[in-house]
């Protein structure tokens, strides 16, 4: 086990590493009891090359929330037959299911925040329990939350989340996909840059920021994966960022 202050240290040495070296060392220190996730969006791509480049057989954590776009589904089909990976895909607790199909097509909209929760975070944390890292993609020129993440961050349960991309930007993520030949989500090129939900994501304009299509008008920037939502498992403990009652639900 690395102390907070290794921890530290090692993060601020690894501001001037790569990515594939951060992802070795990772990988090096806490294999078998490693993983990533993916969205298997366009700028997911690098990281997903690059990870599995170093472990073929890395588990790759895809979250099926059942709002993906259809060419989302296909895309993560086509590269995970391809490039040969271990993807392991991800759903809500089945004790939400009567809920969910209650509310499916409001939740998105009504109360974006929990329809987040149940279809992200809690499969998530589900999925990385037992494990000592998790690799992810986030970079600090994505929104105002990740610019002030670490390379490595300590979550209070011991898992240590590692983010090799963090001081990329996305000229960095354009050329190692030129260079790398690389391919594109379907919708890329129809205005989608930052690829999320069917029902919460929008194609935007060249000179848009590249996340700017996401929770459009709802006060939204993140899913829950990357902020303190993530450290709470028992729902009662953010049940004041929903809308909707889930009291009865006792969903722990």
């Amino acid at each position: 086990m690395l102390s907070r202050e290794q921890i530290e240290s090692l993060s601020q040495e690894f501001e001037t590493r790569t990515p594939q070296e951060i992802i070795q060392w990772a990988a090096d220190t806490f294999w078998p009891e490693i993983a990533m996730s993916s969205s298997f969006q366009t700028q997911s791509m690098p990281l997903l090359h690059m990870v599995t480049g170093i472990r073929r057989d890395i588990r790759v954590y895809f979250i099926d929330t059942g709002y993906h776009f259809w060419e989302t589904l296909m895309f993560r089909e086509r590269i995970a037959a391809e490039w040969t990976l271990n993807v392991i895909d991800l759903y809500r607790d089945p004790r939400w299911d009567v809920f969910a199909r209650l509310h499916i097509r409001t939740l998105p909209l009504e109360d974006p925040n929990l329809c987040c929760y149940l279809h992200k975070v809690q499969p998530m944390q589900k999925a990385l329990k037992g494990a000592k890292a998790w690799i992810t993609g986030i970079r600090r020129d994505q929104t105002s939350v990740r610019a002030h993440a670490k390379i490595l961050e300590l979550q209070e349960d011991g898992l240590l989340k590692v983010n090799p991309l963090l001081n990329w930007t996305k000229a960095d993520i354009k050329k190692y996909m030129e260079e790398n030949n690389l391919p594109q989500h379907p919708l890329y090129e129809k205005g989608y840059r930052s690829m999320g939900c069917a029902p919460c994501t929008i194609a935007v304009g060249v000179d848009d920021d590249e996340r700017a299509g996401r929770w459009v008008g709802r006060g939204k920037v993140e899913c829950g994966l990357h902020t303190e939502m993530f450290a709470h498992k028992d729902i009662a403990e953010v049940k004041q960022e929903f809308r909707m009652d889930v009291k009865e639900m006792n969903q722990r």
